[in-house]
């Protein structure tokens, strides 16, 4: 199987061990604690099951300043986003002290990691901003991303630590939620060498699941991880236990048995296009992954990265940082012409006429009026989950 990044074996956070475990719930009780923003919890949440191997802990200013301009940690680790806690209220705590994290996404606020403290760094604005500038390209704060990262704290706690719980993606997605150890468990009990990953934080139109097809076909891959984002997202987009029903009935319905596993990683969205591409390639070679597809837009919103930046970023990735492949997709769309989906660029005599292009404004208002957009987009069965979900939307707006 394909070596986790940066080590021979993966380094997951999580205290497993009962009796550890047992000792560090109670030593944290006791400990001076500090309530995480989303953001840092779900950076936990990833460190504690491996897939930011490896990390053992959460980074000074001075390597996140290094990963934001070079992609390296000040010692030459290649990592493409910086992974911090940032806080508004360092008082209480001190450099070389050990405290307890609380998770500001569970109700009480139940602590998720202890931290041994190695420096309380003061963010200035200037860094700030390079470092937003590095890892979104832009200052705007009308970017979701931009948004998040600048509304959290300006102080740096930085310094290793211990995972005790995986907030709530174990007990909310019991059936989907899986760290990188387990990914890897599961694709070698089911003999898989060639691995796919496909990233999604959407539901899966009937494009995306001839792009899935297309990969493994090409790429004679063994399987496929369809890999869904489980944790905070922009408003309007999908509540992830909507997209896990509509991926897991497309693939129950849709393709072969042992050919896809549906799993969902707890991690909030960046919307950082390029930069969280490679950051998914990152995690996705800790969790078994031989390949990623990265297609169109991948990871982008808006208007602000060109349609193949997140492609074109991994040319900039120096030679043997990453041992996973990229599979590069144009966008794909139902054809005409051809009567199947395909690849834009595959299809040079085709116009804009000859695909079914159906914007996402259009698809949600069909949806929303309990109307099944065209099996050309959406497979039926697919359609009528969202359909469901629109519906009790709309009733409880209402009511």
């Amino acid at each position: 199987m394909i070596k986790p990044h940066g080590a021979d074996s993966l380094n997951p956070l999580l205290v497993t061990d009962p009796a550890e475990h047992k000792r560090l719930v109670a030593e944290a009780a006791t400990l001076p604690s500090v309530l995480l923003s989303s953001a840092a919890a779900a950076n936990a949440v990833m460190l504690g099951g491996g897939y930011f191997t490896p990390l053992t802990g959460y980074m000074n200013v001075a390597d996140a300043l290094s990963v934001a301009e070079q992609m390296r940690t000040t010692d030459g680790l290649f990592w493409p986003v910086p992974i911090l806690n940032l806080i508004d209220d360092p008082s209480g705590i001190a450099s070389g002290s050990r405290i307890a994290l609380r998770d500001p996404n569970v109700s009480g606020e139940p602590i998720i990691a202890i931290m041994d403290v190695a420096a309380i760094e003061t963010l200035s604005f200037d860094q700030k901003a390079r470092i937003t500038q590095q890892v979104f390209g832009t200052l705007d704060a009308a970017h979701p991303g931009v948004a998040v990262f600048q509304a959290q704290g300006n102080h740096c706690v930085s310094g290793a630590i211990q995972v005790i719980n995986l907030s709530y993606f174990e007990t909310e997605f019991p059936g989907t939620f899986q760290t990188a150890v387990q990914i890897r468990e599961d694709i070698a009990a089911r003999g898989w060498e060639k691995v796919v990953a496909f990233q999604t934080r959407n539901p899966m139109h009937l494009a995306h699941e001839e792009l899935c097809r297309m990969a493994m076909e090409r790429l004679d891959a063994d399987g496929i991880v369809i890999h869904m984002l489980l944790g905070k997202l922009k408003a309007g987009d999908i509540p992830a236990d909507v997209r896990d029903a509509c991926i897991r009935k497309m693939v129950d319905v849709y393709f072969p048995a042992n050919s896809v596993l549906v799993s969902g990683y707890g991690f909030d969205m960046l919307y950082a296009g390029p930069r969280e591409a490679v950051l998914h390639a990152v995690f996705r070679q800790n969790m078994g992954a031989t390949h990623l597809i990265v297609g169109r837009d991948h990871a982008g919103v808006g208007d602000y990265y060109g349609p193949f930046d997140a492609q074109a970023i991994f040319d900039e990735v120096p030679e043997g940082s990453l041992e996973i492949e990229i599979f590069s997709a144009d966008h794909t769309a139902w054809s005409k012409k051809l009567n199947k989906v395909v690849m834009m660029r595959e299809a040079p005599d085709h116009t804009p006429e000859d695909y079914v292009f159906l914007s996402g404004t259009r698809v949600r208002e069909m949806l929303g009026a309990g109307i099944a957009p065209p099996p050309e987009f959406s497979r039926p069965e697919v359609a009528q989950i969202l359909m469901d979900h629109y519906r009790a939307e709309a009733g409880s707006l209402s009511a």
